[in-house]
């Protein structure tokens, strides 16, 4: 079976990635043709596109590349075309993937179309709850409250769990001990404050200066920054102070360790949340983008850990609230023991709703079913 998948970002590189080793083992004559990272790239036979070429962030990020996204979509295309996949799998990414969801439909080509890891319809754009159905065969949902919102515009989609889950568990079987990690590194014994300014230049230079902020305030804990080895090292050193460590690739050990966190709004508030550690949720798109985002988001949260558990189980500072005198206030009541207590038992429940392990397992399984009733009927 020929698989042509399409993932945007570093973290659907990781769950497409997860998710192709289960394919291979319930199709041992699976062939994938990616657009993604460097871990699809490890499980396929082809890559078609890396996401370095592909990965623009924000409103402004993809106006400016308009040009390279066009050019993308037509190659992408073209490309499908010629592969000619049994199965189109899309990883998030809206705004590229259902353009090609709706190419590969209105085509010639005789291929089943899967969504996993889906747009967040229910942020905003609503109405395309029914595009993503009109142009795919089945859909795959990992956050617990999609089911239901789909459901309340009449379609059904499969539950299977968060991929994150997995990933955790595979990385969590080879972190370093923590006694050999904080000598490695020569930390003392003092309290550890990790500081997630995010993965992109654009996260890091918002962001890291004012999570920097604090760190005056607490002189009896010592911080460590999380740092993406896809940014280079000069990019933090003109905001690092020397008492400040600056670790790169180790950002699993770097949590394991923690006693609290400031986190960049994303996947990481999840990874965070599920190495139980207390933690400040840090978001600044700028004045312009929030006050567009404002208009057309109708949530009540940003972070993943409060969406899912439909409450402030951890605290969000956006915009003008992301400043030094809340940021000190709420850092200091993460070792508060009775806020402290609170938060590691929302997190407790966020794990039940988000599904356990097997995610990976449970998306392949439902895909190559689908496959095979599909092939039995035609």
């Amino acid at each position: 079976m020929k698989y042509y998948i399409i993932a945007g970002e570093a973290s659907g590189d990781m769950h497409a990635a997860n998710m192709m080793k289960q394919i291979k083992q319930r199709d041992p004559e699976a062939y994938f043709r990616v657009w993604g990272g460097d871990k699809m790239a490890e499980q396929a036979q082809e890559l078609a596109k890396h996401i370095r070429e592909t990965s623009f962030m924000g409103i402004f990020g993809v106006l400016w590349n308009l040009r390279t996204i066009k050019r993308n979509f037509r190659f992408c295309e073209e490309d499908i075309e010629q592969f000619k996949p049994d199965v189109l799998i899309l990883i998030d990414n809206s705004g590229f993937n259902l353009r090609i969801a709706k190419f590969v439909k209105l085509s010639q080509l005789d291929t089943r179309v899967y969504y996993y890891i889906l747009p967040q319809a229910w942020a905003w754009k609503r109405k395309r709850v029914h595009t993503i159905h009109q142009w795919t065969d089945r859909i795959f949902a990992i956050l617990p409250f999609e089911k239901a919102f789909y459901k309340s515009y009449g379609y059904d989609v499969d539950f299977v769990g968060h991929p994150i889950m997995d990933a955790l568990a595979q990385e969590k079987k080879q972190l370093a001990d923590k006694e050999a990690f904080r000598l490695k590194y020569e930390f003392s014994e003092k309290p550890v404050i990790a500081l997630l300014p995010g993965s992109r230049k654009r996260e890091i230079q918002t962001k890291l200066p004012k999570m920097l902020q604090v760190v005056k305030h607490f002189p009896n804990h010592q911080f460590v920054v999380a740092g993406s080895r896809t940014v280079d090292e000069s990019l933090y050193a003109q905001f690092l102070p020397s008492e400040v460590r600056l670790i790169f690739g180790e950002h699993y050990n770097i949590l394991n360790m923690a006693d609290a966190a400031l986190v960049t709004s994303g996947t990481a508030t999840l990874e965070t949340a599920l190495f139980n550690v207390p933690q400040v949720v840090c978001y600044k798109p700028g004045w312009l983008t929030y006050h567009l985002m404002k208009r057309i988001i109708s949530i009540k949260y940003i972070s993943m850990v409060n969406l899912i558990l439909n409450k402030e189980a951890v605290k969000e500072l956006i915009e003008s609230d992301l400043n030094e005198d809340k940021m000190v206030n709420e850092l200091k009541l993460l070792f508060d023991k009775t806020h402290r207590t609170r938060i590691l038992e929302d997190y407790k429940l966020l794990a039940e709703k988000l599904g356990g392990t097997g995610a990976s397992e449970r998306v392949a399984t439902l895909m190559i079913e689908d496959i095979q009733n599909h092939s039995q009927r035609n």
